[in-house]
């Protein structure tokens, strides 16, 4: 039964934290993201301990009730479980702070390049030509009314012309 992360996961994590959080804003987007994604696989692992932490937690707790001294056995699984916990815990927390700041950085470096891509001069253009289509269709749909409207007066003279033409003797 494992009742803590390997030393050598605690290191490798601890290192690989260090690492990240000393990058910062200097990596490339591409790489910030498959960061984000070796990240994301250490939080998937990281769950999967507290998952059997709490399956075992959950089997000495129920075992408990067997015994006579239920709450002292209830307070000592209790004890393991805190003590199985808080170092995943502590793992977690500085891992969702570097993820915090990968995603951050990540979104910082979209929002300035969509930034970019709205300050050039080629997209300035765009939206002044789209402009001027809209207003373009907005006054053919408004000609089209007023037509139709002129129409819909127009429908009871047409239909008694219509009405004088057509008479068979």
């Amino acid at each position: 039964m494992r009742k803590h992360l390997p030393l050598r996961s605690k290191v490798f994590l601890g290192i690989f934290l260090v690492i990240t959080s000393l990058s910062g804003i200097a990596l490339a987007t591409p790489a910030e993201e498959a960061e984000l994604a070796k990240l994301d696989k250490i939080e998937s692992e990281l769950e999967l301990q507290r998952e059997w932490a709490k399956y075992r937690w959950g089997k000495a707790s129920s075992d408990c009730y067997q015994n006579y001294w239920v709450n002292y056995c209830l307070r000592s699984a209790r004890a393991e479980y805190r003590k199985e916990i808080d170092p995943i815990s502590e793992q977690e927390r500085a891992l969702h702070e570097v993820q915090r700041n990968l995603r951050k950085s990540i979104k910082d470096q979209e929002d300035l390049k969509r930034a970019a891509e709205r300050a050039s001069p080629l997209k300035a253009a765009e939206r002044v030509d789209n402009q001027r289509e809209f207003e373009e269709k907005q006054k053919a749909a408004a000609a089209r009314a007023a037509d139709l409207e002129q129409r819909r007066k127009d429908a009871p003279k047409r239909a008694q012309e219509n009405k004088a033409g057509t008479q068979l003797d």
